[in-house]
């Protein structure tokens, strides 16, 4: 039998560009176009606007004394300041440094010492977080902090004006300078076990990875992409804006932070022919009151990502946001992000069952966690991947970079998957989720599948939680429909002669929401927290 391995093929070569001339190309290719709208504030840029402001704030970083190699924060929601600072930290050989919006000052100061970040672009707020005040929190306890620029205040119109004075030649010498092997961005990992890690991602990594992923949902200088999931992670600084600006296609933000009826609004009224966002923000635009009289009639395919959808929401999305095109991504913020990709000739069927096939120029391989050797198709293992699109390691830290990259230069993802007969890949949990009850391994996925199907059930996560005599038991954390009251017993019931014994959870809990991370994965290390202590399990 065929061992699990595969290869993305593709008739398209790898781009060597930096992110700074692949801008460059776009605005001489397409000035006049729609480069990027801020819906609800109504600001535009044309791709010959863009260039110029990005321009504008290249030659004010320079003015600043900002050099190749030095880090850059930005700590904001999504923002046309944000997308400026992408672009022009990366023409000046900057490193972006990624700051969760969510973070408090705690977690602030410890990213802007690990990074010895040099300078901050940040908003003032974000939701109940003001930042200014945090910032003067942390600042001496950040020696390396030189620098910090508020958007919309004073100060970032003092580093504007600063750029007046350098001559235009300045930043050209200075892109005539860089590789696109240079390390050009760290984003922090959600840091759900432990203190969070700087996955370093060079101009390589993610300007490829954004037109591949643009390739395969088959985008244009005619597209029109609407963007919700927060530019602070992967999905939408790489997957949008990089996927956008390669295919001179057009990035749409809907509101600073997700919200639906922002988020459906901004399709109708910018006409967008692709929606991205995690499975839980398809269900937040599917149920909002005014999702019945929007019009989505302009979409043809979108992509989700971030978590696994469940097969009901898929086709919801397809047959009723005209998203017949929607893509399935799968991957991990070390590796740029996306690792496989459904394309948009495959059968509905594989698109609501797996993640897709490799991506071009990557490699894919399911092992034994164990010995390490690529298990038989149709088998689980853990899902392995090699190619462009691998970090270059950790920032500052070499052994952490070890545990997960090995010799070979295969980045072990941690996830459990299988890849079937044609290389399309199921991930059917985390190793460190898989629930191990009185000898028998469960998948939570599974069951999170079957229970999807219950009328009465919005959305459901599975865990394992100790127990004395199996080892571990099912909980299922269930989020009701509007107006459904399902009691325990009762999803119990309906699992009865349709799952097996060992897999029909006994305990179930109902919730308005599940803890997640800003970029939308669920915390189930932090339900089985919550779990153990509310049944007295430790």
């Amino acid at each position: 039998m065929l061992s699990s391995y595969a290869q993305g093929p593709s008739s398209v070569p790898l781009l060597g560009d930096t992110i700074g001339e692949n801008l460059d190309r776009a605005v001489a290719r397409f000035p006049d176009r729609d480069a990027l709208v801020e819906h609800q504030s109504g600001r535009r840029w044309s791709y010959r606007e863009l260039g110029a402001d990005v321009d504008r704030l290249s030659l004010s970083l320079i003015a600043a004394g900002i050099e190749p190699g030095d880090r850059v924060g930005i700590w904001a929601p999504n923002c046309g300041e944000w997308v400026l600072t992408q672009f022009a930290t990366a023409k000046v050989g900057a490193i972006l440094v990624n700051v969760n919006p969510a973070y408090r000052t705690h977690e602030l100061s410890y990213v802007l010492n690990q990074s010895s970040l040099r300078l901050l672009v940040s908003a003032t707020a974000y939701k109940t977080s003001n930042y200014r005040a945090m910032v003067e929190q942390v600042r001496d306890e950040c020696p390396a902090l030189e620098r910090v620029l508020y958007i919309g205040d004073p100060s970032w119109e003092e580093l504007l004006a600063g750029g007046a004075g350098v001559a235009a030649g300045s930043l050209a010498e200075r892109m005539a300078g860089l590789t696109f092997d240079d390390p050009i961005n760290i984003q922090y990992t959600s840091g759900t076990t432990g203190s969070p890690k700087g996955a370093t991602l060079t101009h390589h990594n993610i300007l490829n990875n954004g037109f591949f992923v643009g390739e395969l949902v088959g985008y244009t200088q005619e597209d029109r992409v609407c963007i919700p999931v927060p530019f602070y992670h992967c999905f939408g600084m790489v997957m949008g804006n990089l996927a956008c600006v390669s295919h001179g296609a057009c990035m749409v933000i809907p509101a600073p932070t997700f919200d639906p009826g922002a988020t459906l609004a901004a399709v109708e009224a910018e006409r967008c022919t692709s929606l991205y966002g995690v499975p839980t923000m398809f269900i937040a635009e599917l149920e909002d009151p005014g999702f019945a009289n929007a019009d989505t009639t302009s979409l043809r395919t979108g992509i989700m990502a971030g978590s696994p959808c469940p097969v009901e929401v898929m086709q919801r999305v397809i047959s009723e946001m005209h998203m017949g095109e929607v893509a399935i991504c799968y991957g991990m913020t070390e590796t740029s992000p996306v690792s496989t990709q459904t394309r948009a000739d495959d059968p509905v069927e594989l698109r609501v069952r797996t993640v897709g096939r490799p991506g071009p120029h990557i490699e894919v391989k399911i092992v034994d966690p164990i010995t390490g050797l690529p298990v038989a198709r149709g088998e689980a293992g853990e899902f392995c991947t090699r190619g462009y699109s691998v970090m270059r390691g950790y920032w500052n830290e070499p052994d952490k970079t070890a545990e997960v990259i090995d010799d070979a230069q295969w980045m072990h993802t941690g996830d459990l998957a299988v890849m079937d007969e044609n290389g399309y890949c199921d991930i059917v949990g985390r190793i460190k989720d898989m629930v191990i009850r009185g000898g028998e391994n469960i998948y939570p996925r599974e069951i999170e599948e079957f229970l999807y199907t219950h009328p009465d059930i919005s959305e459901v996560q599975v865990i394992g939680v100790p127990d004395r005599a199996y080892g571990e038991e099912l909980c299922a954390w269930v989020r009701a429909r509007p107006g459904a009251e399902p009691t325990a017993e009762a999803i119990r019931e309906f699992c009865d002669g349709r799952l097996a014994h060992y897999k029909i959870p006994r305990y179930v809990r109902f919730v308005d929401a599940f803890p997640m991370t800003v970029t939308g994965k669920i915390k189930k290390f932090e339900m089985r927290q919550v779990t153990i202590h509310e049944l007295g399990l430790g």
